[in-house]
């Protein structure tokens, strides 16, 4: 437990290579598999304008990781349009740069450690739940957007802010 926390403490420090060595040392199948910190390091290199390095990363890593399911590829494609799209202000993919994106990391990386540490899966509600605050946040930073809001998660209840 003490080492699943030390590997997201480093992903939300943005220290991936502190994190992926601890993770190295806890689980190296996690390292292969882990799409979404695969997603991560494309979009530190594409931060770091390393063009070249960055689409051969892709190709090699996240593109394998992505061929057999449908959503992955959508979000590999959303995370390589921002080398096409780099430098425009209203870029869709522009929130891959934001801190939220490392705090999704570190929950799917804790994620794909409890399930190879117990042989089940975290609990799905839970998951989505954070997956609806997270885009309930995008959608409220972008500001543009009028869209049914659930505040409430206890009861459901859903509320529409005026434009």
């Amino acid at each position: 437990m003490n080492e699943r926390l030390e590997v997201i403490k480093a992903i939300e420090s943005r220290n991936l290579e502190d994190a992926i060595e601890k993770l190295n040392a806890l689980n190296p199948e996690i390292i292969k598999t882990s799409f979404h910190l695969h997603q991560q390091m494309l979009i530190e290199l594409i931060r770091e304008k390393k063009t070249e390095e960055a689409v051969a990363f892709a190709q090699e890593k996240l593109a394998p990781l992505a061929e057999e399911n449908e959503a992955l590829q959508r979000e590999l494609e959303k995370t390589v349009c921002i080398l096409v799209t780099e430098g425009l202000p209203n870029c869709p993919s522009r929130e891959l740069f934001h801190n939220s994106q490392w705090i999704r990391t570190a929950s799917h990386v804790n994620e794909a450690i409890h399930t190879s540490q117990t042989g089940e899966k975290g609990p799905e509600l839970e998951r989505l739940l954070k997956e609806l605050i997270w885009t309930q946040n995008q959608l409220d930073e972008k500001t543009v957007y009028v869209y049914p809001r659930m505040n409430d998660f206890s009861t459901g209840q859903l509320i529409y802010r005026p434009e």
